[in-house]
C-alpha cells in the first residue's frame, strides 16, 4: 500500500483524540526506509513474522505521502535508517541518496563484523549521524542469548564515542529490557562512553507491563542515555520511563512502515498481543503476537502509539510544552532538525 488511505473511523480519531493534543510540527525518531530489492530472501520454510505481513517495502516516496495522509495538519520529518535484517550495502547506499535529497537524518546500519575503520569512514562519508545496529543479522543472534555487545561491538562505540554520534538500539534477549545484563550493560555503556548519544529503541520493547521489570530503579541513575517509544502503545511503560528520566530524555516514533499496521494491542500474561481485522494480513496462524477480530473500527499502529502517550500525559499530566518536547524537539535537538 502505497501511503495510507484513511478510513472514516480514522479520520474521527485523528481529528476528535488527537490533533488538538499534538504539536504542529513533529519529529519521528524512529522509521525504516528501503526498497523491496535490498532484502534478503526468505528460505523456504522460514515463519513469517509479523512485521512482514504488513509492507514488503517502504520508499522515501512512500513515507512522505505517508505522513501526509496520517498527519494532514502536521509537519513530520523522519529520521531514516534501512532495514538492518537486509542487505546492509544496499540499504545504506539507498538511505545515504535519499537522506541528502530530502535533507533528513540517517543512520547507518551496521554489522558486528564491520571494522571500526570501515564504519567510520562510512558513516563520514555517507553524512550518516550515527548508526543503527541489529541483533538479528547476526549469525550469533541465532542462539537466542546474544548480548548487547555480540552486535553492538565495542569497537564500535568507540568511533561512536570519538564523534559523539546516536546509537539507536534495538535491545536483544526474550524477556527485554528487564533482562538485568542487559541493564548492566546499558550501565556500562553510559559509564564507558558518555559521548555517545544512546537511544534505547521501544522503551526496551516493554510491549506489556512485565516487561519493564525493576530495570528503571537502576536506569534513572542514567544522565544522557534516551528512550523513543516507536511501535510502544502502552502508555504505562512511557510513563515509568518518564518517571525515570525526565520528560527531555524521550522520543516520539512510528517504526514505519508496521505502524500502517491496523491494529490495537493488549497483553495477556506478559505476553503482547496485536488485534488486528481478519483476514487482512493472510494466515495468521503460527504468528504469535497476532490475533484476528471481526470489530469493524480499528485504526492504525500509529495512531494508537499517539493514544498511548496521551494517556501517559493524562496521567503525568504533562504540559502543551512537555508534549511537544517529546514529541518534536528533544529529537529535533538531538538530529539537528530545521522545520
Amino acid at each position: 500500500m502505497f501511503g495510507f488511505e484513511r478510513t472514516d473511523y480514522d479520520k474521527k480519531v485523528y481529528e476528535e483524540e488527537l490533533l488538538e493534543f499534538l504539536p504542529k510540527n513533529i519529529v519521528d525518531c524512529h522509521t525504516h526506509v528501503y526498497r523491496v530489492e535490498d532484502k534478503k530472501p526468505l528460505k523456504p520454510g522460514t515463519p513469517i513474522y509479523w512485521p512482514s505481513r504488513v509492507a514488503v517495502d517502504n520508499t522515501i516516496e512512500d513515507i512522505v505521502q505517508t505522513y501526509k495522509d496520517l498527519f494532514p495538519n502536521n509537519n513530520v520529518i523522519p529520521v531514516l535508517f534501512g532495514m538492518p535484517s537486509a542487505i546492509l550495502d544496499k540499504t545504506n547506499a539507498y538511505i545515504k541518496k535519499v537522506a541528502k535529497e530530502y535533507n533528513y537524518p540517517a543512520l547507518f546500519c551496521t554489522h558486528a563484523d564491520d571494522s571500526a575503520e570501515f564504519v567510520e569512514e562510512q558513516v563520514l562519508s555517507g553524512g550518516f549521524q550515527g548508526l543503527k545496529p541489529y541483533c538479528n543479522n547476526q549469525n550469533v543472534c541465532a542462539r537466542g542469548d546474544a548480548g548487547i555487545y555480540d552486535f553492538l561491538p565495542e569497537s564500535h562505540l568507540k568511533v561512536a564515542d570519538k564523534y559523539g554520534w546516536k546509537v539507536t538500539l534495538h535491545i536483544s534477549k526474550p524477556d527485554r529490557l528487564k533482562n538485568a545484563d542487559n541493564v548492566k550493560t546499558l550501565m556500562d555503556i553510559e559509564q564507558k562512553y558518555p559521548n555517545v548519544k544512546l537511544i534505547v529503541a521501544h522503551i526496551g520493547r516493554a510491549y506489556a507491563p512485565e516487561d519493564l521489570g525493576n530495570a528503571f530503579d537502576t536506569l534513572k541513575h542514567t544522565e544522557n542515555m534516551m528512550f523513543d517509544f516507536s511501535a510502544n502503545t502502552l502508555g504505562y511503560a512511557t510513563q515509568k520511563c518518564i518517571e525515570a528520566v525526565g520528560t527531555k530524555r524521550v522520543m516520539f516514533g512510528t517504526d514505519l512502515p508496521i505502524a500502517k499496521m491496523r491494529m490495537y494491542r493488549i497483553s495477556e500474561d506478559g505476553y503482547y498481543i496485536n488485534v488486528v481485522p481478519r483476514g487482512l494480513y493472510g494466515d495468521v496462524t503460527g504468528a504469535e503476537h497476532m490475533r484476528e477480530s471481526d470489530e469493524s473500527n480499528i485504526t492504525n499502529f500509529t495512531y494508537e502509539i499517539i493514544r498511548g502517550f496521551k494517556d501517559c500525559a493524562k496521567a503525568l499530566t504533562l504540559s502543551k510544552q512537555d508534549v511537544e518536547d517529546i514529541m518534536c524537539n528533544n529529537a529535533a535537538n538531538l538530529f539537528n532538525v530545521k522545520f
